[in-house]
Order: C-alpha cells, then sequence, then structure tokens
C-alpha cells in the first residue's frame, strides 16, 4: 500500500517503512509522531486507488521524527565584470528526516 502526501506544498510517495526528507517542522523534536492528513491518493498496490478531491477522506499517514538535518551547501556566486562587484554567499536548506510508520486508507 503507498499514498501521497501533501507536506507544507510538496508532494511526496510514500510506503511503509520508508524513509524521507521533507521541509523543515520547527515544532517537532526528535521521536515525536506526525500524523499527515493531506493524503492526495491512495493505492492497495492490486490496482485499486482512491483519488481525493482535493484529500482522500479518512485516510491519514503516521511518521515519526528521527532527526532535524541540513542539506548540501549551496554557493551563491553574483559578478558583474569590469565592475569590481563579486558576491558569495553559502546556504544550507533545513529539513526533517522521518520514517513513515503506517498507511490508513479512507473509508
Amino acid at each position: 500500500m503507498y499514498a501521497i502526501v501533501d507536506v507544507k506544498d510538496k508532494q511526496f510517495k510514500v510506503h511503509e517503512g520508508d524513509t524521507i526528507y521533507v521541509p523543515y517542522h520547527s515544532e517537532a523534536a526528535v521521536d515525536d509522531t506526525l500524523t499527515l492528513d493531506r493524503v492526495l491518493l491512495t493505492s492497495d498496490g492490486e490496482g485499486a486507488t482512491t483519488l481525493g478531491t482535493p484529500t482522500v477522506e479518512g485516510a491519514s499517514v503516521t511518521a515519526r521524527v528521527i532527526d532535524q538535518v541540513k542539506g548540501d551547501k549551496i554557493i551563491v556566486f553574483k559578478k558583474k565584470r569590469r565592475k569590481r562587484y563579486r558576491v558569495k554567499r553559502g546556504h544550507r536548506q533545513r529539513y526533517t528526516k522521518i520514517t513513515i510508520e503506517s498507511v490508513a486508507a479512507g473509508a
């Protein structure tokens, strides 16, 4: 069984036992349980799918927070030639690492 969930306007296809990186949840601590209610689609893997309008009624995904991590560093470099203008900045995006515990289909 799998589901497609919407987490902070990003969509993820999840199975039970999957570990994924979702956008940063500042209120979630390590070992907290998250309930993802915005389930857009569920499937039992046998061909029977339920498509939500916009979400599937009664469907939910339970996940456990593993860690709060940072992504790879991205260098932002700006330059204007012959003007002595150079700016170098770095950025590391924050993510929440979660593991999917259960996928509950709607009625």
